[in-house]
């Protein structure tokens, strides 16, 4: 009996991620999802409460994942700006990173992205970019704390350039790239944002 709730589990998050796809959170169909999977209305609120609970079951795990990962980076490179060395701004790898982990839950992120309109994710590039402006100031300040001199900048301008690059990496998503043309446009993005950010700060 287990076995089969988990079955119909499995069966409900492959209809809902299809309806979604097809038809964004607002517009997706709670009756045509059960009829996928031949169960009434009332089983499939069984296992998932409403609509907006079952779109984050499918991409809260990739989100959290995401999470985890800018974490650790975050963590790596702040031990990098500990020791003095800046070219933690220069390592060339941020876009590829995400790309890869991005692609590996594609899914999942093709609805935060595309779809989420009316949930709870549909301001994710925005607040994945505020993120990482925060986090940008609070290594541009470690760093000048350490002695180095940096350039003066606006921070009104470095939250455009940093709304520009997150949604730039994603872009990939929203046009449909395969893997191979995401990683190679995610090289590209990671050596032309290299150079502009060492410009942009002087170091």
């Amino acid at each position: 009996m287990a076995r089969d709730k988990e079955l119909h589990h499995e069966n409900i998050i492959s209809a809902a991620t299809a309806e979604f796809l097809e038809h964004g959170f607002k517009d997706a169909s709670m009756r045509r999802i059960a009829s996928a999977v031949g169960m009434s209305v009332s089983g499939l609120y069984k296992h998932f409460a409403g609509k907006e609970e079952m779109f984050s079951a499918l991409v809260e795990p990739a989100y959290q994942g995401l999470m985890a990962l800018y974490s650790r980076e975050v963590d790596s490179q702040m031990e990098v700006v500990r020791a003095g060395n800046l070219s933690v701004w220069d390592n060339g790898k941020d876009a590829r990173l995400t790309v890869t982990y991005v692609y590996e839950h594609l899914d999942a992120f093709r609805l935060m992205i595309c779809k989420a309109q009316g949930t709870k994710y549909e301001t994710f590039l925005h607040d994945f970019a505020v993120l990482e402006e925060q986090t940008v100031l609070y290594f541009m300040n470690a760093v000048k704390s350490r002695g180095f001199k940096l350039k003066d900048f606006s921070e009104k301008e470095l939250h455009l350039l940093i709304t520009v690059n997150i949604n730039a990496i994603f872009q990939t998503v929203e046009h449909g790239f395969s893997l191979e043309e995401a990683l190679h446009y995610a090289d590209t993005l990671d050596r032309f944002f290299s150079a502009a950010w060492k410009e942009f700060f002087g170091y």
